[in-house]
């Protein structure tokens, strides 16, 4: 058996056996623990190669301790042997007999002596066990002879109506009685028992007979105050539901008048007198507090009472008053009398300090709906309120919605102009948005203060309603279907009014989106929980996102149609015709002053900046991408005229980095515009880059573009305007050194490049169509889709030439003999790369800056 085998617990036994102490320092070769390591023990033994001379040594001493240690073992052995021998055995298994049988004896002695002791304390046992039962007997004899007392003196206090002593009295019999509850089997006891029964009975009787004719003011039978005071305290020790019967029955007979005067079919019972109804209550709660309600004790609540009768009784009739008023029934007389009702239900919760359904709550009656103030008999018929809001709204509105005729002018545009040309400042905002949620807000708060359940949801949601509405039919209707004004290609007429009401359509609907957010706030503080969690106006909000999306849509379609002539202009140059370069285009100038002549008029009339950060972002993407659709069209381009291109690209980009200004300029745009152009940059050095000699050629375009596509150098090929002849042969030497670069990806931006883009319509597709639902409103990342879904080569990629960002002007050619330019690259921290088959050189530039000199 191996050491590591032994278990702990044998382990720590043995060295307990032998005495070994863990912490005392042993010899390794007795070592029991796992630790035991015979290389660390042959390193003691030699540590280095002169002890090896000592092996004869070693193994006579290990030899010795072997012959040690087998003697001891033969000892133990011979130990353990007489210690198992059979007599010595059966002499321990004798005496453990022995000691068996003793246990079994002392058992049986405690066993008796146990008995012994019972029969000793028997007598005791029965003694304790009479003393007990005597005890008791004693005890509910005196509480027998107590409570019969106790009857006697109470019959007596009954009769003659001594209710403060009664209820003294009648607290004791009742708390002396509950001991006998159990014996009711006894025949005595169950008499007293019988006799308590009657006792109260008849109690309660005479009771109701005192409060009966203190409530009448019988002549015959006059009743004192101090008396109903001291009955007040035996009502409470006879229990709540005796309480409850006489405030009931006081109750009933206070309002048995009122249920007279004010009947449903007379005239004083009708809608329009329920302020009599509530004046009359307060002429009685005035008597009660002054008379009556000073006998009650202030814990009874009688006044409560009262209230929650009288509003049962009420709102019975004012339910039956509305269900047969009808269609009879006018928005005026519901809200006149609503208001009544509320401010009745306010008053008396301000004069308790307490809410009026809680003072119902607590006056709870099983025979009675619970928690229902009268304002709540109207709640049915609040759809009639809701109803003439619906048409408030419809009026408010019809003149801005779009009408089923013809109309020269859309309601947006029409409410800016007769505002301008009443010499006003510009508008911010439209004046019927403004109109509308102050219209809310006042409709909001009438509604609450009569009413926070179903009708103030039902309002919630006609305002739902009519926000839809307003988006579809004031904000987007407008838009949706502009008028098509026919132009001519070179036609830069620019339409101010349609910037100026797209502008005024932004900021109105950002206003609503805003507004109808605090509006769902103000709402779910007012309205009824259960009715909490069905406020949102997330839909409408929407709604009116779509119509800030329509109004960019259309906000770029005229900076796109304004800026076409310039592109036309780029479409049509034969640029391989140029023979030299020089400044900047013409077309670049009124390309940039195009889009200036947009950009000035919407800056200042939008009001939320994320709104023109967007703009700002597809403006630059729409420039960007008429551009590359241009310089497609326009090809052959040769190298002169890539050259040409290169500095207009430069041109045409610093405008756009000025484009949104300080203010407005943020990281993620200047990234994307950067990345784009840079990818731009990159597709015209390739063309700019001699096709002699093939191998540099083909060299700067893995490093600038970096893939290995056969399709996109053929692209490359025909930008170029590169003869078939010549072709064929550079496409055989791309195929060549291609194939040896396993570490290039096998696509690029160049993939996505449309080498037959439309010639006319609007760039982008659907990111300005006038159909489109919404513009993509969070900014960043917009130039990403310059050529359409083009994106360069994966992280993957070799680390020359991967991405058109990493490598976009590395490279130049040096010696191009054939090249009517030469094109010079400022070098810096450059790497050498693989020599051309001809002896030259190419380096990698990490920084670059072009250079351009007549040959």
């Amino acid at each position: 058996m191996q050491n590591d085998d032994l278990p702990h617990e044998v382990i720590l036994s043995i060295q307990r056996v032998l005495e070994i102490q863990p912490t005392e320092e042993i010899d390794r070769l007795d070592g029991l623990s796992e630790r035991f390591n015979t290389v660390e023990i042959l390193n003691d033994f030699f540590p280095d190669e002169a002890s090896l001379a000592h092996l004869d040594d070693v193994s006579a001493r290990l030899a010795e301790t072997h012959q040690e240690l087998q003697k001891e073992v033969d000892a133990l052995h011979a130990e353990l042997k007489v210690s198992q021998d059979p007599e010595r055995m059966s002499v321990i298994q004798e005496m453990i007999s022995d000691l068996l049988g003793q246990m079994s004896r002392i058992r049986e002695k405690a066993t008796e002596s146990e008995a012994v002791v019972r029969n000793i304390t028997k007598d005791i046992q029965v003694l304790d066990l009479a003393k007990k039962n005597l005890i008791t007997s004693m005890t509910m004899m005196k509480r027998l002879q107590m409570l019969v007392n106790a009857l006697t003196q109470l019959e007596d206090l009954i009769k003659e109506k001594k209710y403060s002593e009664v209820a003294q009295t009648l607290a004791a019999v009742k708390q002396i009685s509950a001991s006998f509850k159990s014996y009711t089997a006894v025949p005595r006891i169950n008499r007293v028992w019988n006799h308590i029964q009657e006792i109260q009975t008849h109690l309660r009787t005479q009771l109701d007979a005192d409060f009966d004719a203190f409530y009448l003011q019988d002549n015959n039978k006059q009743i004192k105050p101090a008396l109903i005071a001291d009955a007040c305290l035996v009502v409470d020790v006879l229990g709540p539901d005796v309480r409850s019967h006489v405030i009931e029955r006081f109750v009933a007979l206070e309002l048995k008048e009122y249920r007279r005067i004010f009947k449903t079919n007379d005239e004083a019972g009708q809608l329009d007198n329920i302020s009599r109804r509530f004046a009359w209550f307060r002429r009685l709660l005035q008597t009660h507090e002054l008379e009556q309600g000073r006998m009650f004790p202030a814990e009874w609540r009688v006044s409560w009472h009262l209230l929650a009768k009288f509003a049962e009784i009420t709102r019975d009739d004012v339910t039956t008053l509305l269900t047969k008023a009808g269609s009879n029934l006018t928005v005026k007389a519901l809200l006149d009398n609503l208001q009544i009702t509320t401010e009745f239900e306010q008053a008396m919760s301000k004069k308790w300090a307490t809410s009026f359904k809680d003072i119902l709550k607590a006056t709870d009656n099983p025979h009675s709906e619970p928690g229902k103030p009268i304002s709540a008999a109207f709640e049915p018929h609040m759809g009639i309120f809701v109803d003439a809001q619906d048409k408030v709204l419809a009026d408010m509105l019809a003149p801005h919605r779009k009408g089923k005729g013809n109309r020269t002018q859309p309601r947006v545009s029409s409410e800016a102009s007769t505002e301008d040309d009443n010499g006003s400042s510009p508008l911010t905002v439209l004046p019927s948005s403004t109109d509308l949620f102050y219209f809310y807000g006042q409709s909001l708060e009438q509604c609450a203060k009569l009413s926070t359940g179903q009708a103030l949801f039902d309002l919630c949601t006609l305002h739902k309603k009519w926000l839809r509405i307003y988006a579809e039919e004031v904000l987007s209707a407008s838009v949706k279907r502009p008028p098509v004004v026919s132009r001519k290609s070179t036609e830069t007429r620019l339409d101010l009014d349609l910037l100026k009401q797209m502008c005024l359509q932004i900021n109105t609907a950002d206003y609503c989106q805003a507004t109808a957010l605090e509006l769902e706030e103000k709402v779910k503080e007012k309205v009824n929980p259960e009715f909490k969690e069905k406020i949102t106006f997330q839909v409408e909000c929407d709604l009116f996102v779509s119509a800030i999306s329509i109004a960019i849509n259309v906000i770029l379609r005229e900076f796109e149609t304004n800026c076409d002539p310039s592109f036309i202009t780029l479409s049509r140059t034969s640029w391989s015709t140029v023979n030299q370069v020089s400044g900047p285009s013409p077309y670049t100038g009124e390309l940039v002053k195009s889009a200036d002549q947009v950009i000035e008029v919407i800056k200042p009339l939008i009001e939320q900046k994320k709104y023109l950060r967007n703009l700002f972002d597809k403006a630059s993407s729409i420039i960007l991408v008429k551009f590359t659709n241009s310089l497609v069209r326009s090809r052959p381009l040769k190298e002169i005229g890539a050259e040409q291109l290169l500095i207009d690209m430069q041109s045409v980009k610093a405008y756009l980095v000025k484009m949104p200004g300080e203010a407005l300029a943020t990281t993620s745009y200047t990234r994307s515009l950067n990345k784009t152009t840079t990818r731009l940059e990159a597709l015209l050095k390739v063309i700019v880059t001699p096709v002699d000699p093939p191998e540099g050629f083909i060299l700067n375009y893995t490093l600038l573009i970096g893939d290995a596509s056969f399709s996109n150098f053929q692209k490359i090929l025909d930008l170029k305007g590169t003869p078939k002849s010549i072709q064929n042969n550079l496409l055989d030497s791309f195929l060549t050194i291609t194939s040896t670069k396993t570490d290039l990806e096998s696509t690029s931006f160049l993939s996505s490049l449309d080498m037959d883009p439309p010639a006319t319509g609007h760039a982008g597709g659907s990111l300005i169509s006038p159909g489109a639902s919404r513009v993509s409103l969070p900014l960043g990342g917009a130039a990403d889709g310059i050529f359409s879904t083009m994106s360069g080569p994966g992280h993957s990629g070799p680390p020359t030439g991967s991405s058109a960002d990493s490598a976009a002007g590395r490279a130049e050619i040096i010696g191009a003999k054939s090249s009517r330019i030469s094109v010079a690259l400022s070098v810096s921290d450059c790497g050498k790369i693989p020599r051309l088959h001809d002896g030259r050189q190419a380096f990698t530039c990490l920084q670059y800056s072009w250079k351009i000199y007549p040959y």
